[in-house]
């Protein structure tokens, strides 16, 4: 799956719009780490428990908003953005652009699609582009 923050994907043609997709993730911190991050934010400086906890949840909603265009029959996302918030102690992470179908123009855009085809992701999607956890949208 192609996904760009951008309006348009350089080398190809959109030949199709399909429509928003969205992947969302709600996170709550397990106690034993609130309790260290609460100890480290004493000192000030990164806290690694919430980054990690907040890596894994893009991640988990990047892999939801791809699915999601998957579904709808595209095969990229344009204008993707990320959306976040807080609920008491729980981190909510939102992933959303428009689903579209591209077509490849140029020669490095089809051996990019060849190689999507081939792998069924691009080397640096792995962390989303294989896992989803056990959920599934309502309709």
């Amino acid at each position: 799956m192609l996904i760009t923050t951008a309006m348009d994907l350089p080398g190809y043609q959109i030949t199709a719009v399909l429509g928003e997709v969205f992947g969302l993730t709600v996170r709550s911190r397990n106690i034993g780490a609130g309790c260290i991050a609460g100890l480290r934010s004493i000192g000030g400086g990164e806290i690694p428990e919430f980054t990690q906890l907040l890596s894994q949840s893009r991640n988990e909603a990047m892999a939801r908003m791809v699915e999601q265009a998957r579904l709808v029959g595209g095969n990229a996302i344009v204008a993707m953005r990320f959306d976040s918030g807080a609920i008491g102690q729980w981190s909510e992470i939102c992933a959303y652009g428009t689903a579209v179908w591209a077509e490849p123009v140029s020669d490095f855009a089809k051996q990019q699609m060849a190689a999507i085809a081939q792998a069924g992701a691009l080397p640096h999607q792995a962390p989303y582009a294989t896992k989803i956890s056990e959920w599934a949208p309502t309709t």
